[in-house]
C-alpha cells in the first residue's frame, strides 16, 4: 500500500459500497460521491475499481440492480443491498470494528 489517499486495504471497497447502499439505493457515480463525502475526501474511487467491485458484489448476490431515471432524467443502473448483502455488511462491520480497535491500541502503545 502506498501513500496515496485513495489506497484501500484489500476488501475494504466492497464493504464501503455495501455500507453506502445500506443507506439508500443509488447509481455508480452516486456511490463514488457518497464514499468521498463520508470519508471527507480520504477515499477517492476510480471508475474502474468501483465497476469491478459492483460486478463482484452483484455476482455474489450481495447487491441487485435496476435501470431507472436519474435526477436529471438520464437512465442509470441503480444498485440496492439484498438481504444477503445486509448480513455480510453486519458481519464485516463487527470484524472490521475489532480490527480497527486492535490497530488503534498498537499505534497508541508507547
Amino acid at each position: 500500500m502506498g501513500d496515496k489517499s485513495s489506497d484501500l486495504v484489500q476488501g475494504t471497497l466492497d464493504m464501503l459500497v455495501l455500507k453506502t447502499l445500506a443507506l439508500e439505493a443509488m447509481h455508480g457515480y452516486g456511490i463514488t460521491i457518497r464514499i468521498e463525502q463520508m470519508s471527507r475526501g480520504v477515499f477517492r474511487l476510480n471508475a474502474g475499481s468501483l465497476f469491478l467491485a459492483i460486478q463482484r458484489l452483484e455476482r455474489d448476490g450481495l447487491i441487485e440492480s435496476e435501470w431507472k431515471p436519474t435526477e436529471n432524467n438520464r437512465r442509470a443502473k441503480y444498485y440496492a443491498l439484498t438481504q444477503k448483502g445486509r448480513k455480510r455488511l453486519d458481519n464485516e462491520t463487527r470484524v472490521r470494528g475489532r480490527q480497527v480497535a486492535a490497530i488503534a491500541r498498537i499505534l497508541e502503545a508507547s
